[in-house]
């Protein structure tokens, strides 16, 4: 499997290339990034400008980059693993608009523990209801751009889902001086060090509190799940996929 690597020279773009390195069925072909430096393969600075073939795109780059390398895996239908995670609502759409033409794997965690997380916050908020409150309390390290995490948003739809009413996300509750609402979920961000990603989800009731936690100890974990995703994907037909659809084919 050749891959194309979007946001090579980053943190998580090392990750992924030095695990597709170790690996007997995939290499990186290509990278990309927006500021030129040393790897094992050539370095564009566009997709564009990149001269070699490739099996699939995996993206762990930023936002902004996220148009040029749409337009670039339809145009050469390559299907498209996207780890990047801040995209807007218009981002979204064209994230979508793509699946119609290509594969498009799209996860705001690679972790498969993530996602066994998300299934476990959704029966615990169809069990428990609306006799415990929801708060959910992301960290991660001081370089991170977005917050609250693509993750905490996730793990709050997951309970969502399981509610039987519509809850009201809160994110800033300093502004507020007033008891908390039932009907609420308090998402909570904490940014330092080089923490690489915990996420707590807690259901609060009467003498009792439910925590659900998931610590990434290092980057591999996020690394060996894009490398999974684009194995998954290689062969689908055009459309949506998401670490559910991965882990569902696991078990």
């Amino acid at each position: 499997m050749r891959i194309l690597l979007n946001g090579c020279l980053g943190r998580m773009g090392r990750a992924i290339a030095e695990q597709a390195a170790g690996a007997d069925d995939c290499t990186v072909v290509a990278g990309i990034d927006i500021v030129p430096g040393a790897a094992a393969f050539p370095v564009y600075t566009a997709p564009a400008a990149c001269q070699e073939a490739a099996d699939v795109l995996i993206d762990f780059s930023s936002p902004a980059a996220l148009e040029a390398e749409l337009a670039y895996a339809t145009e050469k239908k390559i299907p498209l693993v996207v780890c990047t995670t801040g995209l807007d609502a218009a981002q979204l759409t064209a994230v979508e608009e793509a699946a119609q033409h290509i594969p498009v794997f799209f996860s705001s965690n690679m972790s498969v523990g993530v996602s066994v997380l998300a299934a476990l916050c959704k029966k615990a908020a169809a069990v428990l209801g609306d006799t415990f409150d929801v708060e959910i309390l992301e960290m991660h390290h001081n370089q991170k751009l977005d917050a609250p995490s693509g993750t905490a948003l996730s793990l709050a739809k997951a309970v969502e889902d399981g509610l039987s009413y519509q809850p009201n996300y809160v994110y800033d509750r300093h502004e507020k001086r007033q008891k908390r609402d039932k009907h609420e979920i308090g998402l909570s961000a904490i940014r330092g060090g080089n923490i690489v990603g915990e996420h707590q989800v807690f259901f609060a009731g009467q003498d009792e509190t439910l925590i659900l936690t998931h610590r990434a100890q290092s980057r591999c974990v996020f690394a060996a799940g894009a490398l999974a995703a684009a194995r998954f994907i290689q062969n689908k037909p055009a459309g949506m996929y998401a670490m559910e659809d991965l882990v569902n084919s696991i078990v």
